[in-house]
């Protein structure tokens, strides 16, 4: 058990503090052994066949990145991540490709928005969560595209189009190329037109 554990130990060093079931049989580990570390309060059962250490539980959007790897943190949820809202998400909105099976997302209280796959990794960019991992996010220009495109809460949309437009890193030419593919950029260039 001990070099079983010992190998465990090495994958969740490899996967920022996570392991699965898969993994381990994979190495070639009883998974029972997962288990008997849960029992023994040295990693967290996530979900079915997933496991983290103690303080990536405190994750959950990083929990939910890895469950639902084709899941890119988008709408209100992205402008929270680059600190374009002080509004902390309720639910979580991610975007999936066009055809992807999202139930089991939506029953993990999460709002999945599907795209076509040409307009699926536009825009895609890493942050860093408030915990400090790595999760896949659309830049703030997508970002503000898919918001008008959605309709979203004009007490959401008109703060970020402001911090956005005083911002040193803006990349208009970039907001009306993604607002052009996205078909929103009438909606778009009235918003640029006010404020810059």
């Amino acid at each position: 058990m001990t070099d079983y554990r010992q190998n465990i130990k090495k994958i969740l060093s490899e996967n920022n503090g996570i392991v699965t079931a898969e993994q381990v049989s994979d190495y070639g580990i009883p998974r029972r052994c997962l288990s008997e570390m849960a029992g023994a309060g040295t990693i967290i059962k996530v979900a079915r066949g997933i496991y983290a250490l103690q303080e990536v539980w405190e994750d959950e959007m990083f929990l939910l990145q890895y469950r639902f790897s084709k899941g890119i943190f988008s709408h209100e949820t992205a402008l929270y991540l680059h600190g374009m809202t002080d509004r902390t998400p309720h639910r979580y909105i991610m975007t999936f490709p066009h055809g992807y099976n999202t139930g089991n997302a939506k029953k993990q209280n999460i709002t999945a928005k599907t795209v076509i796959p040409r307009l699926y990794e536009l825009g895609l960019t890493d942050v860093i969560s408030p915990a400090g991992n790595t999760l896949k996010v659309y830049d703030i220009e997508r970002t503000l595209c898919d918001i008008i495109k959605n309709k979203s809460d004009i007490q959401i949309i008109n703060p970020a189009m402001k911090a956005y437009a005083t911002s040193n890193g803006k990349d208009i030419s970039k907001l009306i190329g993604y607002a052009e593919q996205l078909r929103v950029k009438a909606k778009i260039l009235t918003y640029m037109e006010v404020l810059l």
